[in-house]
């Protein structure tokens, strides 16, 4: 295995230089729109057919583990006496059927999502060969009208999704069943929603889970000089029985409900205009949580107090070869100083699309975290775009638990010190560091490759929680390589 991965590492590399793909999070522009096959035709055809959206996308990607397998009893980066080196091939195709008229509109959307070779069993990335993915009718008009609604099964995406978003990387994604009531006019944009999260039952119609309640209120605005300003207030309501909505078919990280909660965001984010600051640029969110939370049906109900910020400062060159761009974030979510006092301070990042921010290989989530991260984008043709991106990982309390991508803690919630992950506030904060190289390459207007290279080099943290059970500690690898297609 480690001399098959070595080759693969070599593979993507010489990609990266040779044939560069379209990079996930720093994407050229597309050469032109393109509405579709089935739809280019129709509205050549037919003006009447411009009402219509017969269209779709496929994603095909390969990804290759090493000691990163990432599924409970949570041994990523144990060196001896587990298998954690996996590779799997998943497909994600999505079809829709949308109309428009002036007041209403309709879409319905299929999914097909397939894993073949996973070592994790059953997957936590299939979900049947069809299920249903959105399904919402829409209400309004705001060109005559400031208010609209929408109502049905829907993907939730805000900001930049740090807190609520779509989770387009996932093989599945997430969706809500929800209602979304919008005011939006010349002043600013707001939504107000009710939800219910949707969890995927593999070879079953997904549903809801009953013990789930998501609700929010969003307003957006460009009335603040040079920013667009964003404020928010996320209600997460967890009943005890959300442990056990799931019937089992997926690991909790992919339902991410782990505990009964009652838990109360209130927050906002600040980024900057396009060209307002010249070459500078910068993001900048804070929010903070009130309610409580209960871990355990027979377990008290703590108070809930917890908060998180970050900070993305970039700065570009226009006039260089390849327009590049080098940022600087910050990010930090609070942990838990005590597993058995009132208090539970350990930051909900509610349901987000982590793999964006706190590195490529999915290892940490915006809880109980202090992360540096350095990025360097590049574009060398309008076709071509490369990032190269690194991460210091921190505990924010070491008598916390260092929490997955999923926001599930490593090890359960117990003290586990001396038996792996858990909480050991006797071991040192650094988690370790990753570095991430993505590329990509749109070769036509319906189709782009895409590759990525990330290694973890494991810190003091994980060399300590392994050397006690004397497991010893590896550094991790990941490779992937996909192509994607509209049509």
């Amino acid at each position: 295995m480690k001399t098959k991965f070595r080759s693969l590492t070599t593979t993507a590399l010489a990609l990266g230089s040779a044939l560069p793909a379209l990079a996930q999070y720093a994407p050229p522009p597309p050469l032109q729109p393109f509405p579709g096959f089935l739809n280019e035709y129709l509205r050549k055809s037919d003006p009447y057919y411009a009402n219509w959206d017969l269209s779709g996308s496929a994603r095909l990607r390969y990804e290759v583990r090493e000691n990163a397998l990432g599924l409970p009893p949570a041994n990523d980066f144990r060196a001896f006496g587990v298998d954690n080196d996996n590779n799997y091939l998943g497909t994600k195709i999505l079809a829709r059927v949308g109309y428009t008229e002036k007041w209403w509109s309709a879409l319905v959307e299929g999914r097909s999502t397939i894993i073949s070779g996973d070592s994790r069993e059953p997957s936590p990335e299939q979900d049947a060969p069809i299920d249903l993915h959105q399904a919402y009718v829409t209400l309004g008009n705001h060109k005559e009208f400031p208010v609209s609604l929408k109502v049905g099964r829907q993907e939730l995406s805000y900001g930049d999704e740090r807190l609520v978003g779509a989770f387009a990387w996932n093989n599945i994604g997430r969706v809500f069943d929800a209602a979304k009531l919008r005011w939006q006019n010349a002043w600013f944009a707001a939504d107000a929603f009710s939800s219910k999260l949707v969890l995927p039952d593999d070879n079953s119609f997904n549903s809801w889970n009953d013990y789930n309640i998501f609700s929010g209120l969003h307003l957006s605005t460009k009335k603040i000089p040079k920013n667009l300003s964003e404020l928010y207030f996320f209600a997460r309501n967890d009943g005890l029985g959300s442990t056990t909505a799931n019937p089992g078919t997926f690991p909790p990280f992919q339902v991410s409900a782990p505990a009964a909660r009652d838990i109360y965001t209130l927050g906002a984010r600040f980024r900057s205009g396009t060209n307002e600051f010249g070459n500078l640029d910068y993001t900048v969110e804070g929010a903070y949580q009130f309610g409580n939370w209960k871990q355990t049906a027979a377990g008290i109900r703590q108070e809930h107090e917890a908060y998180a910020f970050s900070a993305n400062v970039g700065y570009s060159f226009p006039d260089a070869w390849g327009t590049p761009r080098v940022a600087l974030e910050y990010a930090y979510g609070s942990g838990d100083s005590s597993a058995s006092d009132t208090t539970h301070e350990t930051f909900d990042n509610l349901y987000p699309t982590n793999h964006k921010f706190y590195g490529y290989m999915d290892f940490a989530s915006w809880q109980n975290l202090s992360n540096v991260r350095g990025i360097v984008q590049l574009r060398p043709h309008p076709r071509v775009s490369l990032a190269l991106e690194g991460h210091l990982f921190m505990l924010a309390d070491t008598a916390d638990n260092f929490y997955n991508a999923g926001g599930v803690a490593r090890g359960g919630q117990g003290p586990t010190a001396g038996n792996g992950y858990g909480r050991n506030p006797g071991y040192d904060p650094y988690v370790g560091s990753e570095i991430d190289f993505i590329a990509g390459f749109t070769l036509t207007k319906f189709a782009s490759l895409e590759a990525g290279y990330g290694h973890f080099f494991v810190g003091d943290y994980v060399q300590q929680t392994w050397s006690n059970p004397a497991f010893g500690a590896a550094d991790a690898d990941w490779f992937y390589a996909s192509f994607n297609l509209r049509f």
